[in-house]
């Protein structure tokens, strides 16, 4: 048997007939940059995150820099965040002209430490930047106080938590803004590259609407500099069709995610995602962590299991933040994890006859 890490053509094809029909309308309309049908997504998805207002970009990259600027971080600033993430949480941060600030993940739910992050904080500091990371939001309690004890703004990282709740509120609804991706393989995927931002704060939605659009407030008037970070057409009416499927997409990723659990549970050397108590955690990922990472995915692959690396390289021992002059051993937990975790394949057509191949697979390698 092959098990593929990710099965996009069969998640497709359940939605084909609807998909095709709003892609035609797009084509009918001729409505391809921006226009109804991404303000219709923007309402909707606003709405489904539990926020008032939504903002259609590019790309989750696009998300989160935008949210950044609009809430007004720039050269000079530093914005906290954690190195085990991918790249763009940083690359947000330093388009803005800011500096990230790192401080580790727990162990338990490889997010956002919020015991170390007072430690952090100096007077440059402006914002928060936790990453709801794999699909399980960061404690944001705790984080949303010491950001009100500070005064800093904070920023949501939900591009891999579409749908995931934290005490049962959506994640995206948390903060002062929050950054989604929707890139394909996400639990909410377009046909392409597409982002949103959602905020309860109307200013901040109004400000992106703007940078989003070379910084017009209306055609040929420029009030900023801004880019070109607007969503298709084609996108908002797909995401559209997608997002009335999401919560039976991401349910059974929660079936799938459980049934690992009960094939894997007593497997002596490998450890297992948790699901914090205060959390709906929706499984964009399912990372496990076992010895030898690197030989068990080779070992996997030649059995006919595709697993993945999330992710290999924490962000302050990448060359790219080289003259941030961090160390090895500078953040322990998110190094230790970086170099365990294995990603078994995850989405929301996998069937029980793949999940106990790649168990089985999995504790064979190991044993």
């Amino acid at each position: 048997m092959k098990v593929p890490f990710l099965n996009l053509r069969a998640h497709v094809d359940s939605l084909r007939e609807p998909i095709n029909a709003a892609i035609q309308s797009v084509l009918d309309a001729t409505a391809f940059a921006g226009g109804p049908f991404v303000e219709k997504f923007e309402k909707e998805f606003a709405t489904y995150c539990g926020g008032t207002y939504a903002a259609g970009v590019g790309n989750g990259t696009d998300a989160l820099w935008l949210a950044l600027l609009a809430l007004g971080i720039g050269p000079g600033d530093e914005v906290i965040t954690v190195p085990h993430t991918f790249i763009a949480t940083a690359e947000a941060i330093s388009l803005t002209g800011a500096k990230p600030v790192f401080v580790d993940i727990t162990e338990s739910t490889y997010t956002m430490d919020p015991a170390l992050i007072e430690a952090a904080i100096t007077p440059r500091t402006r914002a928060i930047m936790p990453v709801h990371l794999y699909g399980q939001p960061a404690d944001m309690d705790p984080i949303l106080a010491i950001a009100r004890k500070h005064g800093l703004r904070v920023i949501e990282d939900a591009c891999q938590a579409h749908g995931a709740q934290y005490r049962h509120r959506p994640a995206g609804s948390l903060a002062d803004a929050s950054g989604f991706s929707f890139y394909p393989g996400k639990n909410l995927g377009a046909f392409g590259e597409a982002g949103a931002v959602v905020s309860n704060h109307e200013d901040v939605i109004a400000k992106i609407k703007v940078l989003r659009d070379h910084g017009q407030p209306r055609k040929y008037v420029h009030s900023v500099v801004g880019w070109n970070a607007r969503m298709d057409g084609i996108q908002g009416a797909v995401l559209s069709v997608k997002l009335a499927h999401l919560d039976a997409a991401n349910d059974a990723r929660r079936r799938h995610a459980a049934r690992y659990a009960q094939l894997l549970g007593n497997v002596p050397a490998l450890i297992l995602p948790t699901e914090a108590a205060y959390a709906r955690h929706i499984y964009h990922v399912y990372a496990v962590r076992c010895p030898q990472r690197d030989r068990v995915l080779q070992h996997m692959a030649e059995r006919g299991v595709s697993c993945g690396i999330h992710y290999p390289v924490p962000l302050h021992l990448q060359e790219a933040y080289a003259n941030l002059g961090l160390r090895q051993g500078t953040y322990p937990v998110s190094e230790r994890c970086a170099s365990e975790v294995l990603s078994l394949p995850m989405f929301p057509e996998l069937t029980d006859a793949q999940i106990l191949y790649v168990a089985e697979q999995l504790r064979a390698v190991l044993a």
